[in-house]
């Protein structure tokens, strides 16, 4: 069984799929890893670390996905430098394991398909408790919602803590985070470590109690329907209750130094959470930092992968977070592929089992066939 690790050829992107850690537990298992010449270097880890771990170094990316029984990526597959397009680089029959965006991008499942690749999806991991190993969205968004701070708080022209100094008081920044998931968490927690005011809204009440365990003020809005879809996530919710959400957090948002917004929906624009006429509102010197930027951005202002000052208003777009920090980045992804590949790999050989409900849920496509029926409904209208 070879497993290879390809060299990521996105220009953003400075992650790699496995570490050498995880490499050393694989060959240990009598796996068989291939790696690509400068996979790891953008994440400071040298082929010679992959050597020591038991890893075989292929100079040449075509046979390294050609001979691949399980191919290991962190970004989409895309097109290359000659011309051809990584997917036609691998075998079929061949296994691929990597984010794919398959409802932002369907046509990478056709793709697929059409080459008959197994491919299994980290973003289609359940959220459930026993895939958390392997639920890559959510070791990444940590890390999102933990940077995103450290860049309102470079931006922002103020202390975040209180300090009491001869020359007087300063007060503490005011921070509002606006979505309670994974990287809205993090934010909060490393906002209030820095010493910040921190309030938080969600239109999903059942996060309340995690807001407040982190010493944030929860801002609550009582709506009459229901707010939170299966398996946890925001649910869409009426115009009326925007309308009312809207009218509540732009008061909080006024006040507020920085704002952070978190809230995305897998293949559809963000939901504009924060208006132009809060923007105007806000003071001048404020931050925003919308993680939402790559899918149009919560802030009706935002540049994706700029910085822009509007009114007096710092309003960063940030595109792909996790990548501005690939060592813990990349050892935290390769922690989820590994786990994910205990499912898929048994006894040296490849276990597709579609009995497994973490498998059954991340495979879009088998035997040429795309799996998913949200990503067919995609496709449909992509053809449209």
């Amino acid at each position: 069984m070879k497993i290879a690790v390809a060299k990521e050829i996105e220009v953003s992107e400075r992650r790699v799929s496995l570490v050498p850690d995880m490499v050393a537990k694989l060959v240990k298992q009598g796996l068989e890893i291939s790696v690509e010449t400068g996979a790891g270097e953008k994440a400071y880890f040298s082929d010679g670390d992959y050597e020591a771990a038991g890893a075989k170094i292929i100079t040449d990316a075509a046979v390294l996905w050609g001979e691949a029984d399980i191919l290991l990526k962190v970004s989409p597959p895309q097109e290359r430098e000659d011309g051809r397009h990584e997917i036609d680089l691998l075998k079929p029959g061949a296994v691929l394991l990597s984010f794919l965006n398959p409802l932002g991008n369907p046509e990478v499942a056709r793709k697929l398909a059409q080459r008959q690749i197994t491919a299994l999806s980290m973003e289609l991991i359940p959220r459930t408790t026993r895939a958390q190993s392997m639920d890559a969205l959510s070791s990444q968004a940590s890390i999102a919602g933990y940077k995103t701070v450290l860049l309102a708080a470079a931006a922002l022209p103020k202390y975040f803590p209180m300090l009491t100094t001869a020359a007087g008081t300063i007060a503490p920044a005011k921070v509002f985070v606006m979505g309670a998931g994974v990287a809205g968490l993090q934010a909060i927690a490393t906002a209030r470590r820095l010493g910040a005011l921190v309030e938080a809204f969600d239109i999903r009440p059942a996060v309340k109690e995690e807001v407040q365990s982190l010493g944030a003020k929860f801002v609550e809005i009582k709506l009459t329907e229901e707010t939170t879809a299966a398996g946890g996530y925001a649910k869409e919710i009426s115009e009326d209750s925007k309308k009312r959400t809207q009218e509540v957090v732009a008061e909080h948002v006024k006040h507020s130094d920085i704002v952070i917004t978190t809230a995305q929906v897998p293949g559809r624009k963000a939901p504009i959470l924060v208006t132009e006429d809060m923007v105007k509102g806000m003071k001048p010197g404020s931050v925003i930092v919308d993680l939402a930027a790559e899918q149009g951005g919560n802030c009706a202002c935002t540049a994706p992968g700029k910085d822009i000052v509007y009114h007096g208003v710092t309003i960063i777009g940030p595109i792909n977070l996790p990548s501005s920090m690939p060592v813990h980045a990349s050892q935290l992804y390769a922690k989820n592929v590994t786990a994910l590949m205990q499912l898929v790999v048994k006894d040296k050989a490849l276990n597709i089992n579609f009995a497994d409900d973490i498998v059954d849920a991340a495979c879009i496509t088998h035997n040429g066939e795309i799996r998913n029926q949200r990503i067919k409904d995609a496709l449909q209208t992509v053809t449209v």
